[in-house]
């Protein structure tokens, strides 16, 4: 397995949510990178680490590799892959993804 891929299952497995998205939290730099932590931050997260791919070609590669998932952002709770925003959205609408933020132990 390579650095990027090591990299990228130790950020997965040791953080209860962890959002691989272009930009930060504070300053998304596409829409659906907003999307989703606006729909996280109103699920009220708590514990979401997040990861700018646009620092590293690599782990922007390496994630869609990692997951077998061509988009980002790509959510991941509990060392598993949730999906991409629109999966987000819909967990949010339904109420699933609070339930499962809440048995990873992220919220509040």
């Amino acid at each position: 397995m390579s650095e990027v891929q090591d990299f990228i299952r130790e950020t997965v497995t040791a953080n209860p949510v962890v959002l691989f998205m272009k930009g930060t939290a504070q300053f998304p730099q596409c829409g659906f990178s907003g999307r989703a932590i606006q729909v996280l931050k109103a699920s009220g997260v708590t514990k979401l680490v997040t990861v700018n791919v646009l620092d590293d070609d690599l782990v922007r590669q390496g994630i869609k590799d990692y997951s077998n998932w061509p988009t980002i952002p790509q959510l991941y709770v509990s060392g598993e892959f949730v999906g991409g925003s629109d999966i987000i959205a819909e967990m949010y609408e339904n109420g699933e993804l609070v339930t499962v933020l809440k048995e990873a132990g992220a919220l509040a």
